[in-house]
């Protein structure tokens, strides 16, 4: 089971690093936080700079946290909070299925750091090691 919990935080972890450095720095082909900002002030949130900014951080802060099993159900809600944006501003409108960009993945990975935040990290987990 524990090894099992770290694959789960270390895909959905290191990913969501990602993205969270696509849009603080422009990696992985990512616009960084000025590109992120233009495309969030094109959905009328406003300010668009600090709405990216708290975007990139809770993505790549909720992925580190992820991928270190530390302080999990904190991880867990930067991810939920993020995902649950996603599908209001972005993917809600066009359904479930990711097929017409609906919401069908955020959904996915609401539910994965939710549960992970409640059943714990696993003995791999810095959580684990300090509490």
């Amino acid at each position: 089971m524990d090894l099992g919990l770290l694959v789960i935080r270390l895909v959905i972890g290191l990913l969501f690093v990602g993205h969270g450095a696509q849009k603080l720095f422009g990696w992985f082909g990512g616009y960084g936080l000025k590109g992120t900002a233009g495309w969030l002030e094109s959905m009328n949130m406003r300010p668009a700079i600090l709405m990216a900014l708290m975007a990139g951080l809770s993505e790549f802060i909720g992925g580190l946290l992820f991928v270190l099993g530390l302080l999990t159900p904190l991880a867990g809600l930067l991810i939920v909070a993020t995902m649950v944006m996603a599908i209001v501003k972005v993917h809600g409108a066009n359904g479930l299925w990711s097929t017409g960009n609906g919401y069908e993945y955020n959904l996915i990975l609401i539910a994965v750091a939710i549960g992970l935040a409640l059943i714990g990290p696993g003995k791999y987990a810095l959580d684990a090691f300090l509490f």
